[in-house]
């Protein structure tokens, strides 16, 4: 089968990966900053024998690497965004930063894009030694937290003549990744008032700050008024100073709101831009409305995931020896009963392990995710599909310190490279079955009910770096 032989093409190349891996582990470089990280993995491909655009879609930090000609196009997405403030030591099983403050990779992006890399290059190989026709793409899709990079590269017609699209998460757990994800919008209100001597002019000033505190309360008490499965988040990202006897005169907070379909959060952004401009009104001061970015929800499409299925059921699951499973039961060991509890909640079905060592059955059901991904843009213009792997210890959550620790050890390299052997296997099976490429598209237009795929960012918005 190929999928023996697609195992065999990654392991030969295992520590080429692991390397790239842990240099991505490294950089750590967040939203649209990715430049070392990116052009790490440009050059990895580029050594293998693709032609690498960069700089795609009006993002510096985005590329494509194309290998083959003509159809099928099968796009492999490859993410490799940090997080703030999330520097960890490795391969602890205490919550220890390298560098107090700085950045590091609580997603596990580092093992994201390194798989899909390993993914990329399997399936060329096999298709040169195969003889198969048709195109590999790696995307190069930067700035995934809270940046939505496959969003701007959607917009600009990047996946439009893909037939099919493949990616992967590193979880605490091995499955298809058959979810329901949340659009979102990211938009800051940015208000401007007039400063004065907080006693002795007070009324002379008008506070942007007060603006901004009124704001959220009014969308605190809106929350009771939109439906329960939508997500409303601030953060106030700028005070107006330092000084209390200072009136602000500038001040601005980012929200996103989130719901399960994009029009959803238009209705429900149009309401708090109405707060918004309500509190401007209170105080005096004016606002600014600019928006950030956005996603859309996932569009599942079951016949992709079957193959992934099928051919993840032939590779089986990552096995760990005793010094790893040692490691998962002393990082495990930091988590709450109430983390165990939601995680269990969310993803049901297995033991109390340490380290899942089994595959979650799959049979089309979607589970509800609380959280946004911009695959969801992709999977509107191509039927997609994800898996997961087990990179980090059972029960453990996203953006934790813990994953964070695990992603640059052997536990997360394992989980990496199995996730490139099922992307590579599914996609190899696709493109020698064009029936099911076919049957993949009419479905993923059943799902669409016809309709063309809609950006949610508007035209003119622009990727920017989040400070």
């Amino acid at each position: 089968m190929h999928t023996k032989r697609i195992s065999e093409m990654i392991e030969q190349k295992r520590d080429t990966y692991i390397k790239v891996s842990d240099s991505i582990w490294d950089f750590a470089e967040t939203r649209f900053e990715e430049y070392r990280s990116a052009e790490l993995l440009a050059e990895s491909l580029e050594r293998e024998g693709f032609q690498v655009e960069r700089g795609v879609g009006g993002i510096k930090t985005a590329f494509v690497g194309s290998f083959g000609t003509g159809s099928p196009v099968v796009a492999i997405l490859g993410e490799f965004d940090a997080l703030s403030g999330m520097s960890q030591k490795k391969g602890q099983a205490t919550q220890e930063p390298a560098v107090p403050g700085a950045n590091g990779h609580g997603c596990g992006h580092n093992l994201l894009g390194t798989a899909s890399l390993a993914a990329a290059v399997a399936v060329k190989q096999y298709m040169e030694e195969n003889n198969i026709s048709g195109t590999v793409r790696y995307y190069g899709c930067p700035g995934e937290e809270g940046g939505s990079g496959k969003t701007f590269m959607a917009r600009a017609g990047l996946f439009d003549d893909v037939d099919f699209a493949l990616c992967w998460h590193p979880m605490g757990y091995n499955s298809i990744m058959a979810m329901d994800s949340l659009a979102n919008y990211q938009v800051y209100f940015k208000f401007r008032g007039k400063s004065s001597h907080a006693a002795a002019s007070p009324h002379l000033g008008r506070s942007a700050l007060d603006a901004v505190e009124l704001m959220n309360v009014g969308v605190n008490y809106l929350r009771e008024h939109i439906i329960p499965e939508a997500r409303v988040h601030y953060a106030v990202t700028n005070t107006g100073g330092l000084s209390p006897n200072v009136v602000q005169a500038y001040a601005e907070v980012l929200y996103l709101v989130r719901a399960p379909e994009v029009q959803q959060v238009q209705e429900i952004y149009e309401r708090v831009c109405k707060i918004a401009e309500g509190a401007a009104l209170m105080t005096g001061t004016v606002v600014e409305i600019v928006f950030d970015k956005a996603c859309s929800n996932l569009v599942q499409n079951q016949t992709l995931e079957e193959v992934m299925y099928r051919n993840y059921q032939e590779l089986g699951v990552p096995v760990h020896d005793e010094e790893e499973l040692k490691l998962a039961k002393a990082v495990r060991a930091t988590l709450s009963p109430e983390e165990l509890q939601t995680s269990q909640k969310e993803f049901p079905g297995g033991p109390d392990a340490d380290m899942v060592t089994w595959l979650n059955p799959y049979n089309g059901d979607l589970i509800p995710l609380n959280g946004s991904t911009d695959v969801g843009d992709v999977s509107r213009i191509t039927p997609t599909a994800q898996c997961t792997t087990a990179c980090f210890v059972n029960g453990s959550t996203l953006h934790s310190w813990q994953w964070v620790s695990l992603g640059g050890t052997s536990i997360g390299h394992k989980g990496m490279l199995h996730a490139g052997k099922v992307m590579a296997s599914t996609a190899i099976d696709m493109l020698q079955h064009p029936e099911l490429i076919e049957k993949a598209q009419e479905e993923l237009r059943q799902r669409m009910g016809g309709k063309p795929y809609v950006c949610p960012i508007p035209e003119g918005v622009q990727p920017s770096v989040k400070k």
